[in-house]
């Protein structure tokens, strides 16, 4: 398949993204906490409930990735495999099941938000870093006890978020939130912009190949700033649940398509 997405040629070369699967490999910076559970209930779309157990548990993660597709031609031309992230995810439940969601996430690189629409995850344009590990010198922090790691986002040159998180000890896992298949909406508006909507589905989606590598647990500071067109300071910390530095490796082929509201007829 060369044509998976627009712009689309005869070659394929132009399409913003590669034909599927994709292979991720990153460090992610974990940030769990409570916060209120009406305010979860509020980015809830129809159809979707608040998870039975914590439904007001919140996972605000950093990450730093590198990904390619199949041929790995972009591993030799980093600008196009590397990016990195800041996501809000948040536990709902869908016909009964339980899953993760996706609230809110920026990106820095264009093929990262078109990759992540077709998934159904909500992203838009930011600014994100986060201090890296080192192993000599004094220019970072260390994986071991003590290790202290800063994160930002910014979008619209306005921070709307920064951390800081202290290793404690060693983990086995990184947290829960986001220990779930994802479900998330596709959402395109029709082009008549009369308030319907040319798809609108709900998939699920996880990945097969998945890798856990070193992770760390320890304590945080989260603090979220006003924004004339961002809500996180609607997602206030309650109570610090834990946090987490952790390596991840994933592949993506396809996700599942658990509703589709049937489109009116067109003249």
């Amino acid at each position: 398949m060369t044509d998976f997405y627009y712009p689309r040629t005869q070659s394929g070369k132009s399409a913003i993204l590669p034909p599927v699967p994709w292979h991720y490999s990153g460090e992610l910076i974990t940030l769990e906490y409570r916060t209120d559970a009406d305010a979860v209930a509020a980015l809830l779309p129809e159809g979707f409930e608040l998870a039975d157990e914590d439904p007001g548990a919140v996972a605000a993660i950093w990450a730093d990735w590198q990904s390619c597709s199949d041929d790995f031609n972009e591993i030799l031309d980093p600008v196009r495999c590397q990016y990195k992230e800041m996501f809000i995810v948040i536990r709902c439940k869908y016909k009964g099941k339980h899953y993760s969601r996706c609230a809110f996430i920026w990106v820095d690189k264009d093929f990262a938000i078109l990759r992540g629409q077709h998934q159904g995850y909500p992203k838009k344009l930011g600014a994100i870093h986060m201090s890296r590990p080192v192993t000599l010198g004094k220019a970072g922090p260390r994986l071991e006890a003590g290790g202290k790691f800063g994160v930002t986002l910014a979008a619209y040159d306005r921070r709307l978020a920064e951390g800081v998180f202290t290793i404690t000890d060693t983990a086995e896992k990184p947290g829960f939130v986001n220990g779930l298949p994802m479900a998330h909406n596709r959402w395109y508006p029709a082009i008549e912009t009369n308030g319907t909507d040319s798809l609108s589905e709900v998939v699920t989606m996880s990945g097969f190949d998945g890798q856990m590598g070193r992770c760390f647990k320890g304590d945080f500071d989260l603090t979220y700033f006003p924004s004339p067109v961002e809500e996180l300071v609607d997602l206030p910390v309650r109570e610090k649940i834990g946090g987490y530095w952790h390596e991840v490796a994933v592949s993506w082929r396809a996700g599942t398509t658990l509703s589709r509201k049937t489109l009116p007829d067109f003249p």
